[in-house]
């Protein structure tokens, strides 16, 4: 009996086409979600240096600020440069990329859900982790395991 492996030119066969994958809505999810991590994240991480959207030391709690040395706006550095390399992550490999941005939105919602005032905040950034969550499970049909990149 034989059995035909993913890398046999049977299954190569029986791939579909980037035009097919195009037409089937899971995968233009999976695209969208992908693009819109990729994006935001890299976007947020380079405001946290210029605060043209927003103050962002605002949003950092107190108690966070005291357990980190330097000031808060050196966090907000830090912080900006984890949101980058997560939005690259997320563009090279969605497969393992979406969970450290969904691991990054739980941190973010602990700090806004320990900091009164900024609860709607948090919820909106539940919702972005629900997504992000969303398109680890998409990536596990979409982007193959390994380092391999691909659209």
């Amino acid at each position: 009996m034989s059995t035909v492996t993913l890398d046999s030119p049977a299954h190569a066969a029986l791939a579909p086409t980037l035009s097919e994958r195009l037409r089937d809505p899971a995968y233009q999810a999976f695209l969208l979600l992908r693009i819109g991590f990729t994006v935001a994240p890299i976007l947020f991480g380079l405001d946290k240096f210029f605060n043209v959207l927003v103050d962002w030391e605002v949003y950092l709690a107190p108690w966070i600020n005291d357990i980190l040395p330097g000031s808060a706006t050196t966090a907000m550095h830090l912080v900006g440069i984890v949101e980058i390399l997560a939005g690259v992550f997320v563009a090279l490999k969605p497969r393992y990329g979406a969970y450290v941005v969904a691991a990054w939105l739980g941190g973010i919602i602990v700090n806004l859900l320990t900091y009164s005032g900024y609860y709607d905040i948090a919820l909106r950034d539940f919702g972005l982790l629900l997504a992000a969550l969303t398109l680890g499970r998409l990536a596990s049909k979409y982007d193959a395991p390994g380092w391999s990149v691909g659209i």
